[in-house]
């Protein structure tokens, strides 16, 4: 085979095993669940067939090699000579996980240290023998030896079409066995299953001059001209034909002789065309040359694959756009007021109008471009509750909703450690044993529910259990025993404070440290990150009856809606995500009990806090005026901020402040503001440490 690069395909290999293996990661939860169902058998074959060829053909070996044998484990299964059992869930799991760590070596580009061989012996110990050898002589009598023949009956008798396809690539591509894997690989995306390819493309010895003509045989769901139409499609094709196999009478007498289906990238001299044209034989496929394309046929290529680095420059670029169109909307609104009888100015303040709306089109299209459904986080999930539950010996539910919520990939990728952390919790700590649970007259399976869902412009994540619930006065002795707390401050918690006492640093009621949980570590972290997020976290738990942690996360974190105030002659921005009411108070009202501040709002008792004094910036004269409140939400709490002025909302690009400055507490970043003037941005979460000292 003639050599070229394949690094440039990792890309494409590497996305497609990730997409497979979450397949097959799904699919055997479900056989589990489902027992010998054939469309989950299939579904699993196919994953790990399209994972099989795609390593051969990027040289992956032991990848291939395990596939190869998951395929046989399944094959049996589907013809009925393994039953599924938890021992085989058990053993394709652990293929998987071989899997994943061969994947992760391949990303890592290390050599490879994992070795399949006792796994692979595994498999075939477990299945009875290894796969016959077929020889020749055993062939049948039909174009295909006993093997393929009797997958072709197979599919056949699961309703399936099986097609014989023969591909023509055009003489003028450099590279045929790229183009007749990326044919293949457009097959098996569309739903088909690959029973046989010629040449065999798992063959290293082949030569490129092998690929100009291929054959496939599939089946699949789909009709001759659905197939026809998939493959002419695709550049470099020349020819195609389209066999049925095993038609019935009927079928057989309505097929019909076509033409060749001729693809022309560009004008060709008539001679050239003549030969191009040729006789299909009788069964193929009807099918003109010029023939509209089904809606079916042109879905492949409405969707491109888009390096993440160019995403997140795009990204940046908007978010400049958006400080200069503020900028420029400011400046046009100053020209107005000033010459206000000027017809150019007028013309000004409209194209910045217009720039503005284009501007706030172009940051929502590119907004939802790194929107990706949770569903991508949440799929994980199913595999660590079952392997927990396994683990602990608990018989557990698991419902998830919502997955197709959407959400800025940047926050998908961080709120996922914390959501384990929550989850694992929840398996250990809040759901009962089986024994424990008929105690209590509940259903001997436990019920762990992960719920995803939009509200306004926040995405709410929901983790609950219908378990023992969190028991306040175990949170208090746990608490003194460790010295969180003394008596004194554990007797005056009410029932809620003192579940809360979960997220202190160092808090855990774990009777022994286990490789689930009860290290001391995991709920503060869980609070931290959400906090690092711009988000809260509340709970509600009731004993007996349940726990239940929601998290409120930004759509996204790269563009926010702020609210700009004043301290002295400070600017400071607070996100709006945080903000629960905005008032003014007299400062008469203010009282003071034990040393601290507070006032009554809406029959409610906050504390208040002077930013003026946590930020270290003098305070205004404050007599006989309404002071300006900002009420800002940490979690269980709410917190009156007093400022001394409001200059309204403003949408603003978040800015990092960088490794040399580092992290500030109270501080989460910087922007620029339209008057190009860099101002701070206030973590509400960090406030609130500030505040209580911790």
């Amino acid at each position: 085979m003639d050599t070229f690069d394949l690094s440039e395909f990792l890309g494409v290999f590497l996305d497609e095993v990730d997409e497979q293996l979450d397949i097959i990661d799904q699919e055997i939860l479900v056989l589990e669940q489902e027992g010998e169902s054939p469309e989950v058998i299939q579904r699993l074959f196919r994953a790990a067939h399209t994972l099989k060829g795609s390593s051969a053909t990027m040289g992956f070996e032991d990848m291939t090699k395990l596939t190869h044998e998951m395929e046989h484990l399944l094959d049996h299964v589907r013809n009925g000579r393994l039953s599924v059992t938890h021992d085989l869930i058990n053993l394709l799991f652990k293929c998987l996980d071989e899997l994943k760590q061969l994947k992760e070596e391949i990303v890592s580009g290390q050599d490879p240290r994992t070795d399949i061989t006792p796994l692979i012996e595994e498999v075939e110990n477990f299945s009875g023998q290894k796969p016959p050898e077929k020889k020749e002589e055993e062939a049948s009598d039909g174009p295909y030896s006993l093997e393929i023949q009797g997958d072709i009956d197979s599919y056949r008798g699961q309703g399936l079409n099986v097609y014989k396809l023969s591909v023509q690539i055009s003489a003028e591509c450099e590279m045929k066995s790229v183009r007749a894997f990326l044919i293949k690989n457009q097959l098996e995306s569309s739903g088909a299953d690959m029973i046989q390819t010629s040449p065999d493309f798992e063959n290293p010895d082949n030569q490129e001059s092998d690929y100009e003509k291929v054959q496939f045989l599939i089946a699949t769901q789909q009709s001759q001209p659905e197939v026809f139409d998939l493959v002419k499609m695709m550049t470099d094709v020349d020819e195609v034909t389209v066999d049925a196999l095993g038609q019935q009478a009927a079928e057989k007498e309505a097929a019909v002789a076509v033409e060749v289906e001729t693809i022309e990238k560009a004008p060709e001299p008539a001679e050239e065309k003549k030969k191009a044209e040729a006789t299909l034989p009788s069964k193929a496929v009807p099918q003109k040359a010029g023939e509209k394309k089904p809606a079916k046929g042109r879905q492949a290529s409405q969707t491109i694959r888009v390096d993440v680095e160019r995403l997140e420059h795009l990204m940046n670029l908007v978010g400049e756009l958006v400080i200069d169109q503020t900028r420029i909307s400011q400046v046009s609104g100053l020209l107005h007021n000033r010459y206000t009888e000027d017809d150019t100015i007028d013309d000004l303040v409209q194209v910045s109008d217009h720039v503005a709306r284009v501007i706030g089109e172009l940051q929502e299209s590119v907004m939802k471009v790194r929107m990706l459904p949770i569903g991508q986080l949440f799929s994980r999930f199913p595999r660590m509750v079952r392997d927990l539950a396994q683990t602990l010996d608990k018989d557990i539910d698991l419902v998830i909703e919502g997955q197709e919520t959407e959400l800025d990939r940047t926050v998908i990728e961080k709120i996922g450690d914390p959501l384990i952390h929550l989850i694992r919790n929840a398996v250990d700590h809040g759901l009962e044993s089986k024994e424990e649970r008929a105690k209590t007259n509940k259903p001997a399976k436990g019920v762990l529910r992960i719920t995803a869902s939009h509200e306004e412009n926040q995405v709410v994540i929901t983790v609950g259990d219908d378990g023992a619930g969190i028991d306040p006065e175990k949170m208090k002795n746990s608490a003194m025993k460790k010295g969180i707390l003394t008596a004194e401050e554990a007797e005056k918690l009410t029932d809620d404070e003192a579940a809360y006492l979960i997220f202190r640093p160092g808090f855990s009621t774990a009777k022994e440290v286990s490789d689930v949980s009860g290290r001391g570590v995991g709920m503060d972290i869980v609070r931290s990150h959400i906090e690092s997020l711009n988000g809260i976290i509340e709970l509600d738990t009731k004993l007996g009856q349940g726990t239940s942690f929601k998290i409120k996360l930004p759509l996204t974190l790269a563009i926010i809606t702020g609210l700009i105030i004043r301290l002295a002659d400070r600017t400071f921005i607070l996100p709006m995500s945080n903000v629960v009411e905005i008032v003014r108070i007299h400062p008469d009202t203010i009282q003071t009990i034990k040393g601290k501040s507070i006032v009554v709002v809406r029959e409610q008792v906050l504390p208040v806090v002077w930013l003026h004094d946590l930020l270290q910036i003098p305070r205004g004269a404050s007599e006989n005026r309404q002071l300006p409140v900002v009420i800002v939400g940490v979690g269980e709490k709410k917190i009156a901020l007093i400022v001394d002025e409001l200059q309204g909302n403003q949408e603003i690009v978040v800015k990092s402040l960088g490794k040399y400055v580092g992290k500030i507490n109270g501080i989460s970043g910087a922007t620029i503001l339209g008057d190009g003037r860099v101002e701070l941005i206030l973590e509400v979460a960090g406030i609130n440490r500030m505040i209580n000292n911790v």
